[in-house]
């Protein structure tokens, strides 16, 4: 039994654990393990956004157009393609690219295939929306859990292994015990979402700027490889649960400091469904974010499933990754979107713009 905290990253606590030091958890986990030369890494979810099949196969070819530069020099490690239909009735396309090193996706960003085609006028008059969300999370700031341990997903992919057995899992409190900063850090929010560029009633070019410690949770399932019992125990059981937390996160969540939430499906290049998905929230702060988990009806019902059925797990593979991020290391651009989109929905006006560091 190993910290989820690697030794690298551990420091000398001045704050305490949820549990004692002799836990014991109920049944195993692992996280994504990395050496020391990974310091920081940037998480980019790459949207195209369109109202109506008729949109469809533009949508589609603009999501190739962003996957085939990936394969720019300085693109993505790891990516993956999802789809999902908003609270708006909108259906939205994400590339999500991963980078172990933020300096490669700068020079990818900025190199002119891409730079180009981003702030071009022709994205103003597409009858698509286009956006991109990035956090550049340092190493002391993102955890991993995983209920298995090969062929890692999201962020575990620029790692470079998993864990032994873990011991930060299993009760709650855990999700901030297994962040390496939590040890002299409560990751507190400082700021406001503000907009520092564009109108969103009017559509157009608008930049949102975040703020410290913003929280992203990437929070996935993969019934690929189940066997048909197992298949039966996610569609039957856990699904259900899951999607009316999700639904309630996405319809109801600014209340409880849920920035946007989104559960998508994982598609291929031609926008088939895999048999994989997650769900992509934003929320304010961790301590907003633990508060649902740890009180909310709609989560105590996902969090009593799993806890039924994860000793018995052999090929439904559960997962997330929870970051936080500072406000420098954050950009939120948005091209013709609705203004429930991402971050719109709850950023305020601001005169005084900020640049973001990570873009």
């Amino acid at each position: 039994m190993e910290s989820a905290i690697d030794q690298h990253l551990k420091c000398p606590r001045t704050l305490s654990r949820r549990v004692p030091d002799d836990y014991q958890p109920p049944f195993a986990m692992w996280v994504g393990r990395a050496g020391e030369d990974l310091q920081q890494v940037v998480m980019a979810y790459l949207g195209v956004q369109y109202l109506g099949e008729a949109r469809k196969p533009a949508a589609l070819a603009a999501l190739q157009r962003i996957v085939a530069s990936f394969g720019l020099s300085d693109g993505p490690l790891h990516h993956d393609l999802t789809h999902h239909t908003d609270d708006s009735g909108h259906d939205n396309l994400i590339a999500v690219g991963y980078w172990r090193d933020p300096a490669a996706y700068c020079r990818w960003m900025r190199s002119s295939d891409v730079e180009q085609w981003w702030s071009a006028d022709a994205r103003l008059h597409e009858d698509l929306g286009y956006f991109r969300e990035v956090v550049a999370p340092r190493a002391e700031q993102f955890e991993t859990l995983y209920a298995f341990r090969e062929r890692l997903p999201g962020v575990g992919a620029v790692m470079d292994a998993s864990s032994g057995e873990i011991e930060e899992h299993g009760y709650w409190g855990s999700m901030r015990d297994r962040f390496p900063i939590s040890q002299n850090d409560w990751m507190a929010p400082d700021g406001e979402l503000r907009i520092v560029s564009g109108d969103p009633a009017k559509g157009g070019r608008v930049v949102v700027a975040g703020h410290d410690n913003l929280t992203l949770i990437r929070s996935g399932q993969d019934w690929a490889q189940a066997d048909a019992q197992e298949r039966s125990l996610y569609l039957d059981e856990i699904l259900p649960t899951l999607q009316a937390g999700m639904d309630f996160l996405r319809d109801q969540g600014a209340a409880l400091g849920c920035y946007s939430n989104r559960f998508v499906r994982n598609i291929d290049l031609q926008g088939n469904p895999l048999d994989t998905s997650y769900n992509i929230g934003h929320w304010r702060s961790v301590e907003k974010l633990e508060r649902w988990a740890e009180s909310h009806p709609t989560h105590l019902r996902i969090f009593v499933t799993f806890f039924r059925v994860a000793a018995g797990l052999r090929d439904l593979r559960l997962y997330h990754e929870v970051s936080v991020s500072d406000g420098r290391e954050q950009r939120f651009e948005y091209i013709n979107c609705h203004p429930r989109t991402g971050m719109l929905r709850d950023a305020t006006p601001s005169c005084t713009p900020q640049s973001g560091g990570a873009r």
